[in-house]
Order: C-alpha cells, then sequence, then structure tokens
C-alpha cells in the first residue's frame, strides 16, 4: 500500500516518518487562490480536499492501490483567518497582534483511498495556542530568521518559534501542520490500519 503526501512541507514529512510511515512526497502545485471561504472550518477542508484531488488525478492505475494525504492550516486571531504572511514586515506586524493572544489552528485533512470503489474523508482538527510576548526585539531577531516566512500562522511550533508559544489545548502535532491522532482515526473510518504503512 503506497502512501502518498500531496505537500511540500517538510514539517509533515517528518511527523510521518516519527510513527514509520515513509510516504512519497508530491507536492499538489494547487492554486490556493482559487478557493475563499470566511469560514476557517470550510477553508481548510475544501483546501486539503483540492491538494490531495490534483495529486489523486495525476496517478495512474499503476500507482494503485494508494491512499493520498492532503492538508491545509490557517490561524484564527479574533476572528481573522491569517495563512503565511507575505513578506517580513506582515511577519512582525503578525507578531505584534498576535503577542499575549490566544490562536486556533485549524488544520484540513483530506484522505483519498485509491481503491475500487474510491473513498474520499475530509476531516478537521483545531488547537489552541497561547502566545507569550516577545519584545519587539525578539520579534524582529525571530523574523530575520526567516522561519515565520514559510509557516501558517507565522511561526514553527517545532522550530525557534516553539519559545514563543506558552501553552497548546489540544493536539500538538497538528499545530506543526497534520493531527496524528486525526489521521489515525481517519484511516480506521475508511477502513485501513495505520500499521499497514509502516516501514
Amino acid at each position: 500500500m503506497r502512501f502518498i503526501l500531496a505537500s511540500a512541507s517538510p514539517a509533515r514529512l517528518r511527523l510521518l516518518q516519527a510513527v514509520g510511515i515513509s510516504p512519497q512526497v508530491r507536492p499538489s502545485q494547487f492554486d490556493e487562490s482559487q478557493v475563499q471561504a470566511a469560514d476557517p472550518d470550510a477553508l481548510v477542508r475544501t483546501l486539503a480536499l483540492c491538494k490531495a484531488q490534483a495529486v489523486a488525478t495525476q496517478l495512474d492505475r499503476a500507482d494503485y492501490p494508494a491512499v493520498v494525504l492532503g492538508c491545509d492550516s490557517v490561524l484564527v486571531l479574533n476572528g481573522e483567518i491569517h495563512g503565511k504572511p507575505a513578506d517580513a514586515q506582515e511577519a512582525i506586524a503578525r507578531w505584534q497582534q498576535m503577542r499575549g493572544q490566544v490562536g486556533y489552528l485549524h488544520t484540513g485533512h483530506a484522505l483519498i483511498w485509491l481503491t475500487n470503489p474510491v473513498k474520499t474523508l475530509v476531516q478537521r482538527q483545531v488547537t489552541e495556542v497561547h502566545f507569550a510576548q516577545p519584545s519587539d526585539r525578539q520579534i524582529q531577531a525571530y523574523v530575520a530568521t526567516g522561519e515565520p516566512l514559510h509557516c501558517a500562522g507565522c511561526f514553527a511550533l517545532e522550530g525557534k518559534g516553539g519559545i514563543f508559544v506558552e501553552k497548546l489545548v489540544g493536539c500538538h502535532t497538528n499545530v506543526i501542520g497534520l493531527s496524528l491522532p486525526l489521521l489515525r482515526a481517519m484511516l480506521e473510518e475508511i477502513g485501513l490500519d495505520i500499521t499497514q504503512f509502516w516501514q
């Protein structure tokens, strides 16, 4: 059984590898600007599904059976949806807004099992993130590392940004980009066992 990750995220790849899955990485190249939604739940579910479908449609019968996983994350702060910052200035402004606040990290997960018939399941996980209060100097130093420019929510929990997170309520791997407990449950729901993918 082939496991395909429809994402270029190194963090998602590392999470899967840590639990014994060595996926084939096939970034979707899906244009996220095609999807607009005011509801973060609908947004991450739709984007995750579009990414998984974009990769699934590129596969032929020689690739079957296979499972394709697509994910997408956003941070909701004070009712506003935030993805990756456009540039360093936006990242600094975002952190000045985030410090001392509580945000909600939403990650959509879409599984497509390429079998006969094809099975598709889409879920989302939410984790509450309590941010510390870094100084302006610390924010500028963090943004200068370049790390937050590549992350939904403008921080990497598993990187330098983790030092500016006080507390999480909920699944911590969800904040990294992929909820491992949810993935296990979703695989079971479509009739698979996560241990089938262990290397």
